[in-house]
């Protein structure tokens, strides 16, 4: 499982032969469609919707999830707790991968520092 958080989107989302090379990639070697949480919505969107085309087109070839269920929250809280740095949204798209997915990120500092709390997780470069 792949779960990508804004910079991942945002990477993902660009029209330049770079992104849809990775996309192939990434469907070639199954890991594909992401997973994004709706949370993440909040940093890889500005609510203008010229300005948000390419990531709502891109965001249509995803696996959008709104449900964040308890154990996921409390999950993430304690990687943050552990971690000591990362956002909530970092945490919940890290807690979203385990056990054994990986995480499309543009800020590997906070998003390594939470899954090497986490079982398994992989820090893929955005």
């Amino acid at each position: 499982m792949l779960v990508l958080d804004s910079g991942g989107v945002s990477r993902l989302s660009q029209r330049r032969p770079g992104a849809a090379a990775l996309i192939s990639v990434l469907q070639r070697d199954g890991w594909w469609p992401p997973i994004v949480p709706n949370v993440v919505l909040v940093e890889a969107t500005s609510g203008r919707p010229g300005r948000d085309a390419n990531v709502n087109r891109f965001l249509k070839t995803c696996d959008l999830i709104s449900d964040l269920p308890e154990p996921i929250a409390r999950r993430a809280a304690a990687l943050r707790a552990r971690a000591g740095r990362g956002s909530a949204v970092d945490a919940i798209v890290v807690a979203l991968a385990e056990p054994f997915g990986a995480v499309l990120t543009g800020d590997l500092q906070d998003v390594s520092a939470l899954a090497g709390h986490a079982e398994g997780v992989l820090v893929l470069r955005a």
